[in-house]
């Protein structure tokens, strides 16, 4: 078992924490311009984004180097967008993704 992902994902909490927090730990933030404020509200969603992109365009070669993929995750992926995009929340977009990749595999498809 590895623990690559383990050292990711405390690196990710360490980088993103912050500016989840800022709300809390920062008293009147609210009275932030409104430029820093949108900057704020999208760090998640970019983080999020930068992952799915990474994890559904990125496979290893045979040698082990990176090369470009387009399975049905990116059909996820652009489901999960469009879902989010027309409801404004991301939890009906992540079942969507996930339902529609999760039935392609079952399917054989995938």
């Amino acid at each position: 078992m590895s623990t690559q992902l383990v050292l990711l994902a405390v690196l990710m909490f360490a980088v993103t924490y912050p500016s989840r927090a800022l709300p809390i730990l920062a008293p009147g933030i609210e009275r932030l311009p409104p430029r820093a404020l949108l900057y704020l509200r999208l760090v998640g969603p970019a983080v999020l984004a930068s992952l799915a992109a990474a994890n559904t365009l990125v496979a290893k070669a045979a040698d082990g180097s990176p090369q470009f993929h387009a399975g049905i995750e990116v059909v996820g992926v652009t489901a999960c967008l469009v879902v989010v995009a027309w409801r404004r929340n991301l939890l009906p977009g992540l079942v969507v993704g996930v339902a529609l990749v999760a039935a392609a595999r079952f399917a054989g498809l995938a």
